[in-house]
């Protein structure tokens, strides 16, 4: 199972979130939940680069089972806005994801 992870600040912003794990939904290569939840935070990650001109601190792990971004701190008020409308809509497309195949993926905030 994926599990991720948001973590969010006092003033509910994401400071960070984790994926970690395998869906384990099909065969490798063929694993719609998995192409799914990879898509859609690499894809996050690389419009934050891309638009916004930030590169999150990023962790992978070797197997592709893991990772970890970070926003930056010190960002201009408008960019961080910014970042955190991406990563907002980053955690609903990963919700529906869940909601429809919830065995193999579960989203927490913390």
């Amino acid at each position: 199972m994926i599990t991720v992870i948001i973590s969010r600040n006092h003033d509910h912003k994401i400071n960070s979130f984790e994926m970690s794990g395998h869906a384990d939904a099909g065969p490798h290569g063929q694993d719609i939940v998995c192409a799914g939840a990879s898509a859609v935070s690499f894809g996050t990650v690389n419009a934050i680069d891309t638009l916004c001109n930030v590169q999150l601190e990023v962790d992978m792990g070797d197997d592709g089972g893991f990772l970890r971004c970070t926003v930056p701190i010190g960002l201009e008020e408008q960019t961080y806005e910014k970042v955190q409308l991406l990563l907002e809509a980053m955690v609903v497309s990963l919700t529906s994801i869940a909601e429809q195949y919830g065995k193999h993926i579960k989203i927490r905030e913390t």
